[in-house]
């Protein structure tokens, strides 16, 4: 498999890389578009720092490209949309270079309390000028972290050291985990309105993008110091300019911006009060290590062992999860193609119900399981895990999943249905049987049944609940060489039709098919692959 690196990382990760038995590493560091369009033909795999950029049209000709990893934590020169559309896993480096930001977020912070910058600039000149370069202290200051995740956790460690109040504004931060940094959580105008410091360390997203634009800048307090290591365009730097000139912004420090490299005309440049760093976030020896070995490891585990770490477009999955969710996921495959083939027509809804220690599990990797499942007749190879659930949005199907506290007759019950208002639900539902936890269906439209599906070909009937009808079918089977390796047959009380499902060692043709079909006692006939 062949792997481009596109930007220089650490030594490390490339010699981790070469390593690998089967890998051809490729190292092509700044090549133009063209270049970087012919060696991304056939590779596995991508990776990249912020310099190349993995457009759509170098998606559209990578045909065998499973991965595209980032040395870093942005993934702004990446086309993460078409990438998810194509089925390709974008991942990054969240963790190598947390404690390097948060250190730098830190030393801005520093920079923007005592003018240390402009101080040694002063000295450089030939000056002796201590009353120009008066400060502030941290200690008994309101911090406003805007973004509590690895690296604004970091940025509050090291201010409690400092004596500072925390304040920790993030949409996903619960109030447990708030107390377990020593912060107190509050709403976004709370963090603007309350804090003395500011720090950003969201992702930039379409919701992030400007967050912090004029209004936000007016409900800050008077002499505010903002600070910005995180993404460029979080913080809209027309508002910025305008703050600091005003005087609202005391003391400002960016790492990042809305356009790098910054133009050397920007007002930014000409604040004493702002200290800008080139985007050096990661820029220290042990982040690029740290970083570069992280995004090798990555990279091979999901070309090697379908293990997905970091992803920024599915969900992640260690190795030991892995282990654990591995039967269920073909369970949840088998569940959702075994349903897709009984169910006429286009459906707008599919329902997901988990009983049992399913519940107990990380849901997500096996509810695109069932997906991946359901399409798979239908998209083919055109669907994966990664893209499966955009799929279904362009197809216009609801999914619906519930976790599901009542008793079941399983230790572990996983329920499939799928319909529209126009047409009665299909449904199926399985388990895990036995030490092997082997994926059985036990429950088909109403009808209990236990047939395997591992791989089976199934020969699903609805027949009138007669004498004969599984003489007549091994005859006309056998009459074709056609080996019945198992059956399961079930009918309920007051139902005129039974269910049976046959597994077979070959599919049936097309001429017995047709003749089961036509039988008048026979209502409907379906051959599955599970």
């Amino acid at each position: 498999m062949k792997i481009f690196v596109a930007d220089r990382i650490a030594p490390a990760g490339v010699t981790y890389l070469k390593e690998q038995k089967g890998f051809q590493v490729i190292e092509a560091y700044g090549s133009p578009p063209e270049k970087v369009l012919e060696l991304a033909r056939d590779a596995a795999a991508i990776i990249v720092r912020s310099e190349t950029k993995i457009s759509a049209e170098v998606l559209a000709v990578a045909k065998d490209l499973k991965a595209v990893g980032r040395a870093g934590v942005g993934v702004d020169n990446i086309d993460v949309d078409a990438a998810t559309e194509r089925g390709v896993v974008v991942l990054n480096t969240p963790s190598g270079n947390t404690i390097a930001t948060a250190e730098l977020t830190f030393t801005h912070m520093l920079c923007g309390s005592r003018p240390i910058v402009q101080a040694g600039a002063s000295m450089r000149a030939g000056d002796w000028n201590r009353k120009a370069f008066a400060g502030t202290e941290l200690f008994g200051k309101t911090l406003g972290i805007c973004g509590m995740g690895r690296i604004g956790s970091e940025v509050a460690k090291r201010a409690q050291a400092f004596g500072m109040h925390i304040l920790g504004y993030d949409p996903f931060l619960t109030q447990e985990r708030a107390e377990t940094l020593g912060i107190v959580k509050v709403e976004f105008d709370t963090i603007l309105a309350k804090s003395d410091y500011l720090t950003v360390h969201v992702p930039l997203t379409e919701k992030t993008r400007g967050l912090f634009d004029e209004a936000a800048f007016a409900k800050m307090k008077d002499g505010v110091r903002v600070f910005n290591c995180a993404r460029g365009g979080i913080i809209k730097e027309s508002a910025l300019i305008t703050a600091i000139e005003s005087g609202k912004v005391a003391a400002a420090g960016c790492d990042v911006y809305e356009s790098e490299p910054l133009s050397g005309e920007s007002p930014l440049r000409k604040f004493p009060n702002v200290v800008l760093t080139p985007h050096l976030g990661a820029s220290t020896k042990e982040a690029q290590e740290g970083v570069g070995l992280e995004v090798a490891q990555a990279i091979t585990e999901l070309l090697r062992n379908d293990i997905v770490h970091n992803a920024v477009n599915m969900p992640s999955v260690d190795r030991r999860a892995l282990e654990v969710l591995r039967p269920y996921l073909k369970l949840g495959e088998g569940l959702g193609a075994v349903l897709q083939q009984i169910t006429p027509g286009a459906i707008d809804k599919l329902r997901i119900t988990y009983w049992g220690n399913v519940v107990d599990l990380d849901v997500l990797p096996l509810t695109r399981a069932i997906q991946c499942g359901y399409l798979r007749n239908i998209s083919g190879t055109e669907v994966n895990n990664v893209n499966v659930t955009r799929k279904f949005k362009e197809m216009g199907i609801q999914v619906e999943v519930t976790q599901s506290n009542k008793e079941s007759d399983y230790n572990e019950f996983i329920q499939v249905e799928a319909g529209s208002p126009n047409q009665e639900f299909s449904s199926v539902a399985g388990t895990l049987i036995g030490k092997a936890q082997r994926p059985r269906l036990v429950y088909l439209n109403g009808y209990d049944i236990e047939v395997n599906l591992e791989g089976a070909a199934l020969l699903v009937l609805r027949n009138e609940d007669i004498p004969g009808i599984v003489g007549m079918l091994g005859t006309l089977l056998g009459h074709h060489s056609v080996n019945i390796a198992n059956m399961s047959l079930s009918r309920q009380e007051g139902r005129d039709y039974a269910l049976a499902i046959y597994e077979l060692d070959s599919d049936p043709p097309p001429e017995a098919l047709k003749e089961l079909s036509e039988h008048p006692k026979i209502r409907s006939v379906h051959l599955v692959h599970a």
